[in-house]
């Protein structure tokens, strides 16, 4: 018989199940993983020695199993269904950690397919190789696409897809008529009215009036073809400046950094040295008796204030009054020099030099973005958007952020204080902005920073595009129907799609949003044996549209297809919807694999 608090050495034993999920991380994005599987109806397991404590709750709503260990321990992993699990899913805080367990799940397990977060890119790229069938995925990288897309307030987003270049383009209906009639092959995503939900998918025999706005998907053929020039385009990058100009405009922005000082301090040089020069041209004797001339005039001056000294002219045969007047001249002369030269050094040797150029091309920007936050997450978007042509001002607290490197060898600017105070936002330019995002790692900061910039704007008579980066969904959800933000994005959200399609054999090639509603554009291969062979398009749901198919060994795509166009063993589909749909497919497809099913989703 035990003592009441003595705790057994042999955990509980967990339910048998097969075809689960393991995910080794509770936080934010896994509860968010855990919510994707959950709505699939796909069982999990969460491993988490180190959890945020404030989701365990949820997982006993949902019933989730939680053990409470190090992932990185056989036994652990053995309790939590190693061995007839479907995939391990590793998003731990820490890459190291990640690692860890993705090569623990690889030495019992190297057939698994195990998918980890890892924020180093250069370790990613070398996990995902070691990782049979599996992928190492960074959340910032993922996000960072659609949150660029956001700040630009692009109608307009490019798709590679089987080799081919795809554009999903938001065009604006002019007349009435069926979605075939007007946009032809093209492929109708979504329907967004100026009153009522948002359609997703609809058939091309959906009737459209004036006002309407339709998200169409095609080829750059197909697009032009299609909508001629009322195509909307995305603006072609800005080119850099003419050197010359780049140089005037350094060289000025310099002097005004310096402010007054500088100026005043060239002035009086300026009119020492020509006082001199007149002054020896008008007293001075040559040995001849003849007066110096005011080129020697002016060289004798430079050489006496600059106590230089050559021998060719002294003041020793001159008269009393001007040997007086040298010697105030080599005072004065050497004085002002060296504080020029202080100066000078002092702007070229500190931080100020950079701001100085960077201040000055801030101060000539129009439509540019703000980006608040130099996190990993800031800076993908920075660089997403420097690729897209956009020009970008970067506002940061503290000045030794570690990313502060990579932003000037990109010749970002960046503008340090508080994104909340009007003249940061004022150094920034933020009056010429087109968007301004906040995207740090704290909600709340993000949310503070969008308020302010509310109210900045209202007294500006603007209305100022905030893109908000909260990482909680539910958060996100609230803050945009308590606050009408439009623009709120869930890194956690557009992320998690990215790691359950990659553990359960579905490619997410991108996840983007069209008004508040989610999208995934995915790959699926169809297997000999498994439920999509056969199969028509007709026969998928309406809430997914299938882009193209690749043949196995055909050179070309077959796109669009047809809605009587069946589905071939070997061929590789490519679908867009919301992501539950797409498991759905990815259910249909494996029911005759023999492998583990999920459960119908749930309501």
């Amino acid at each position: 018989m035990h003592d009441c608090g003595e705790v057994s050495e042999t955990p509980p034993a967990l339910p048998e199940r097969r075809g689960h999920v393991i995910v080794c991380g509770l936080n934010a994005l896994g509860l968010r993983i855990l919510e994707v599987l959950r709505d699939s109806g796909i069982d999990a397991v969460v491993v988490d020695e180190d959890p945020d404590r404030r989701l365990i709750p949820i997982l006993e709503r949902w019933d989730v199993a939680y053990i409470p260990e190090s992932p990185r321990r056989p036994e652990v992993l053995s309790r939590a269904g190693l061995g007839d699990c479907r995939a391990v899913i590793g998003i731990e805080g820490d890459d190291l950690r990640n690692l860890e367990t993705a090569l623990m799940v690889r030495s019992l397990r190297p057939e698994l397919r195990t998918i980890v977060q890892m924020a180093n890119a250069a370790v990613g790229v070398a996990v995902s190789q070691l990782l049979a069938g599996g992928a190492a995925l960074d959340v910032a990288a993922l996000a960072a696409p659609s949150l660029a897309q956001a700040c630009r307030g692009a109608s307009s987003l490019h798709f590679d897809i089987g080799g081919q270049a795809f554009d999903l383009t938001e065009t604006v209906v002019t007349k009435t008529g069926t979605l075939r009639s007007i946009y032809q092959d093209l492929v109708p995503i979504a329907v967004v009215h100026d009153s009522g939900p948002l359609e997703i998918c609809p058939g091309r025999d959906q009737f459209v009036q004036p006002g309407d706005r339709v998200n169409v998907l095609g080829t750059a053929a197909d697009l032009t073809e299609a909508l001629g020039t009322s195509r909307t385009r995305l603006a072609a990058p800005a080119p850099p400046p003419p050197r010359m100009a780049a140089l005037s405009g350094g060289i000025r922005s310099l002097a005004q950094s310096a402010g007054s000082r500088l100026g005043a301090l060239i002035a009086a040089i300026l009119v020492l040295t020509a006082t001199a020069t007149v002054t020896l041209h008008l007293g001075y004797r040559l040995p001849s008796g003849h007066r110096m001339s005011l080129l020697d005039a002016a060289y004798f001056t430079v050489e006496t204030i600059s106590t230089v000294g050559f021998g060719d002219f002294s003041y020793a045969a001159q008269t009393t009054w001007l040997r007086v007047f040298a010697i105030a001249l080599i005072i004065l002369g050497a004085t002002s020099l060296t504080a020029l030269f202080a100066l000078i050094t002092d702007l070229l040797l500190s931080r100020r030099v950079a701001d100085a150029f960077g201040m000055r091309r801030v101060n000539r920007m129009v439509g540019h973005v703000v980006v608040i936050g130099l996190g990993s997450i800031g800076l993908h978007v920075v660089e997403e958007l420097r690729r897209l042509g956009t020009e970008v001002v970067v506002i940061e607290a503290d000045r030794e952020n570690r990313h502060l490197g990579a932003a000037r060898a990109a010749d970002i600017p960046v503008v340090f204080g508080d994104a909340t105070e009007e003249a940061t936002l004022r150094a920034a330019n933020v009056p010429a902005a087109s968007a301004v995002a906040a995207l740090t790692s704290n909600d709340l900061t993000n949310l503070e920073a969008g308020l302010s910039l509310r109210g900045f704007a209202g007294s500006l008579g603007r209305d100022l595009p905030v893109v908000m980066r909260i990482f909680d969904r539910q958060l996100g959800q609230v803050i945009e129907e308590s606050f009408d933000f439009r623009l709120v994005r869930s890194t956690s959200a557009l992320a998690a799609p990215w790691f359950v399609g990659a553990a359960l054999g579905l490619d997410v090639l991108s996840t983007f949003y069209v008004e508040r509603e989610l999208f995934l554009i995915a790959t699926l291969l169809v297997a000999p044996a498994g439920g999509l062979a056969g199969a028509a398009m007709q026969d998928l749901s309406a809430r997914i549209r299938v882009i193209a198919i690749e043949r196995s060994g055909a050179d070309q795509l077959e796109h669009p297809p047809r809605r009587a166009t069946r589905f071939a063993a070997g061929d590789r589909a490519y679908l867009i919807g919301p992501y539950s749909e797409l498991l759905n497919v990815l259910r249909r497809e494996q029911q005759s694999l023999g492998q583990p099913q999920p459960a119908p989703p749930r309501p």
